[in-house]
């Protein structure tokens, strides 16, 4: 196993190195870091004018989520949103909660995985897997906040699939912790049915993972 941590940033797994616990990370693994981006606002262009795109990309490009500032350009921008504006703002501002609930989920349904021979043993890699979590709800925000369940990148998932499967990141516990995160934040919402969606697509984009 490689001791390194996996975390997007920005939608890019970016493993950091820690001084005991990890080996030389390979050319291979570093080339798949730079390609795997969960988000693409390619086809947005229909939707947005480039300085607006900008906002989401900056964001993005930074590994965060979209500031008070971004949110109101959006807004008016697109007056229509406001709704799915506030909720991206919601969301982002409960992220650390919203996590925290799914991280203690995943670990009750998987009570050996952060132990010595588990899939998230030693504890770098299971704090990578918390942080992972955290950019799964911002790049979701981002087409919350777009109005677009097509967020994301077929090529750069293709790519996070690879790195998921150099890094023997455990799949499974992956996606239920997605699975999670989107319970944690419907239970906020008062009308969870319109944002479901956006949480169903990147799900389904990982149960597709290998």
């Amino acid at each position: 196993m490689v001791r390194s941590t996996f975390n997007l940033q920005p939608s890019t797994f970016n493993l950091q190195q820690k001084s005991t616990m990890t080996t030389q990370l390979s050319d291979y693994i570093k080339e798949l870091i730079t390609k795997a981006r969960i988000v693409s606002f390619a086809n947005w262009q229909d939707s947005y004018p480039p300085e607006i795109i900008q906002h989401f990309q900056a964001a993005d490009d930074h590994g965060r989520y979209l500031t008070d500032d971004d949110l109101h350009q959006i807004k008016a921008c697109s007056p229509d949103t406001e709704p799915l504006i506030n909720t991206a703002k919601f969301l982002r501002d409960n992220a650390s909660d919203i996590v925290c609930e799914a991280r203690e989920t995943v670990l009750a349904q998987y009570p050996d995985i952060t132990k010595p021979g588990g899939s998230l043993y030693p504890p770098p890699r299971a704090e990578a897997c918390w942080r992972d979590f955290w950019h799964f709800l911002r790049c979701i925000t981002y087409g919350i906040a777009g109005s677009s369940t097509e967020f994301t990148s077929a090529e750069g998932l293709h790519y996070m699939n690879l790195l998921y499967k150099e890094m023997q990141v455990p799949i499974p516990a992956m996606v239920s912790g997605l699975e999670e995160i989107k319970a944690a934040s419907l239970k906020g919402l008062s009308e969870p049915e319109t944002i479901a969606p956006y949480f169903d697509h990147l799900i389904n984009q990982l149960k597709n993972f290998s």
